[in-house]
Formats: structure tokens, C-alpha cells, sequence
């Protein structure tokens, strides 16, 4: 089972990502692939952020 990055990895990632697509680095079969990747990885930093959202506001509701 393949771990899931933390989210500065996967902000790294997504950022490697976009400068090899800028860059027209990818080839057409590969492309497909990555923007694939790279969408799985924006949602999990989009759910990451969303937890830490609800767990501050959490906290500071408590006190």
C-alpha cells in the first residue's frame, strides 16, 4: 500500500508538475497521466486543508 504524501509534498509535486507542463516537457500518452495525478493530489490537499480548517475552528469555538 502506497503511503499518501503529506501535503507539502503533494504542493511540491503539483508545482513539478505544472512547471513540466509550462515547460511542454510531457509528451501526449504521459500528459493525460499526470493532470490525472495531479488532480488526486489537489484534492487531497484540498481535504487536508478543509480538516485543519474544522479542527481550528474546533478549537477556538471551545474556548
Amino acid at each position: 500500500m502506497k503511503k499518501q504524501p503529506t501535503y507539502e509534498e503533494a504542493v511540491r509535486r503539483v508545482e513539478t508538475l505544472v512547471a513540466q507542463l509550462e515547460n511542454n516537457e510531457l509528451d501526449i500518452d504521459t500528459l493525460s497521466k499526470r493532470l490525472a495525478e495531479a488532480q488526486q493530489l489537489l484534492a487531497l490537499c484540498r481535504d487536508k486543508l478543509t480538516r485543519a480548517d474544522e479542527e481550528i475552528h474546533k478549537i477556538l469555538d471551545e474556548n
